[in-house]
């Protein structure tokens, strides 16, 4: 760990005279580990280590970041953010100041149980070859794989205007699969990819062995399953597919500088108009989604954000209205719109831009049991397989890979290939059953992009189970 008040004289010095000044300093270390069949399939660490400088100046905001971390070089980063800023100022899109880079103390860790440092590299090998190996016993298996990303990422921060603060965090995401096969018939069943704040916890043995036993009892039930009937028919999704569901539905259109403009020719723009905010009706009177990074050992909480502003819980739809975007202070000032703590940013030579933290559903009333029993005919899907949705995150289509087809408030049987698709005010304007606490479950993913140049960050979904009413769902691969 460095001390980056070393650095803050030298700095200093390079910005006399700028009405702002701030430093990140960035450090991340990760491992990934890969077991296919039995056997090891991949080892690797990287590191990324470099400090971000930001500087206002005659209200435009300039960055210049390096990872050369001697006086040269911080020297240089600094005068490369003085000269952006400068440049910015013959053209700019909106003057900004000190306001927007809010003074913050404080210090933040992740929480988890057991220390990632009690498991080495060998032990963690050892543990999803196991659970790999497992898999293989079957002679209908033809693939298995276990593997995880274990990331450890440290943060400091420093201001001109008195910023102090620091956060650590611990990182988990595994996924564990099976293929197999009979006859003609080729199936798929995974754990999904799940992410949290995590320590060594998250990769007990027995919970692995536990998941591939359930994995490989539910590969056989999908290869002995009619196809998914195509129809329109009640829907029943589970955490490990909805959070997917709300991330591309709920969370990417409420971006702020999506429905600016600013990643129109990227990532896409947004049906969502700033006119919306605070009367459109996103869902019912049950659907209420936060935005929060308070919760511990989700995926991407946090005490501030990359721009130092404190992080809280906010109600982005509150009883189906739309209230507030995923804006951070910048994008906040720009559209006058109410946002949240979510300036993010995914390394060192990034900049902080609007990110999705942790977005999730509030917990209901409902239980599993009364959604099913409730249902003439539906289907209870589990797990992505795929997915599609346009540049203004309205038309969808998903696919899964575990379905339980649902007759008479009775699950009847397993299916295969279920899919479904809907567009998005839509599909949320038909939910009927919220889950209660017990289906409520914490997911998270490490890979969602966004920006030029690109960023890709880590995201949390905490999402209980839910039911749709006369959805369009239909089979096939």
């Amino acid at each position: 760990m460095i001390d980056l008040k070393t650095y803050q004289n030298t700095v200093s010095e390079c910005l006399n005279g700028s009405d702002w000044w701030g430093m990140r300093y960035y450090k991340e270390t990760t491992q990934f580990r890969l077991a296919r069949n039995g056997l090891n399939g991949e080892n690797s660490t990287s590191q990324q280590v470099g400090i971000m400088i930001e500087v206002l100046m005659d209200g435009q905001i300039g960055y210049g970041a390096t990872n050369d971390l001697s006086s040269f070089g911080l020297k240089k980063a600094a005068e490369f953010a003085r000269a952006m800023a400068k440049a910015s100022g013959k053209a700019p899109l909106m003057s900004f100041d000190p306001s927007v880079r809010p003074s913050a103390k404080g210090e933040y860790q992740s929480h988890f149980r057991e220390d990632l440092s009690s498991l080495s590299p060998r032990e963690v090998m050892d543990r999803l070859i196991e659970a790999s190996a497992y898999f293989k016993k079957d002679p209908a298996v033809i693939e298995a794989m276990a593997w995880v990303m274990i990331t450890q990422t440290e943060i400091q921060y420093l201001s001109s205007n008195g910023s102090d603060w620091s956060q650590n965090f611990s990182l988990v995401t595994k996924d564990m699969a099976v293929t197999a096969k009979k006859g003609e018939v080729v199936q798929k069943r995974s754990l999904g990819m799940q992410g949290r704040q995590w320590g060594a916890e998250s990769l007990d043995r027995n919970s692995l062995i536990g998941e591939a036993e359930r994995l490989l009892k539910e590969v056989h039930e999908l290869l002995d399953a009619p196809e998914c009937p195509s129809e329109n028919m009640d829907l029943i999704l589970t955490p490990d597919q909805l959070y997917l569901q709300v991330h591309e539905s709920i969370g990417h259109p409420l971006e702020l500088d999506r429905i600016l403009g600013d990643e129109r020719n990227y990532a896409g723009w947004s049906f969502v108009s700033p006119e919306d905010f605070g009367s459109l009706r996103y869902g019912p009177e049950c659907l209420n989604v936060t935005f929060d990074p308070t919760v511990k050992g989700e995926m991407a909480s946090y005490q501030f954000d990359d721009n130092g502003v404190p992080a809280q819980k906010e109600y982005l739809i509150e009883k189906g209205i739309l209230m507030r975007g995923i804006g951070g202070i910048e994008s906040q000032k720009r559209s006058g719109l109410p946002g949240v703590s979510c300036a993010r940013s995914s390394s060192w030579n990034r900049a902080a831009i609007d990110r999705m933290a942790n977005i999730n559903i509030e917990p209901g009333t409902s239980k599993i049991e009364d959604m099913i029993q409730s249902t003439e005919r539906g289907v209870l899907m589990r797990t992505n397989r795929s997915w599609s949705i346009d540049d203004y995150r309205n038309k969808f289509q998903f696919g899964c890979e575990y379905g339980e087809l649902i007759e008479d408030g009775e699950i009847k049987g397993v299916v295969k290939n279920p899919n479904y698709r809907s567009s998005t005010v839509k599909f949320w304007n038909s939910l009927t059953h919220v889950g209660d606490e017990s289906s409520f479950e914490v997911w998270g993913s490490p890979y969602c992009g966004k920006g030029e140049p690109n960023q890709i960050i880590r995201v949390g979904h905490a999402i209980p189970t839910c039911k749709f009413e006369s959805i369009e769902v239909f089979g096939g691969a």
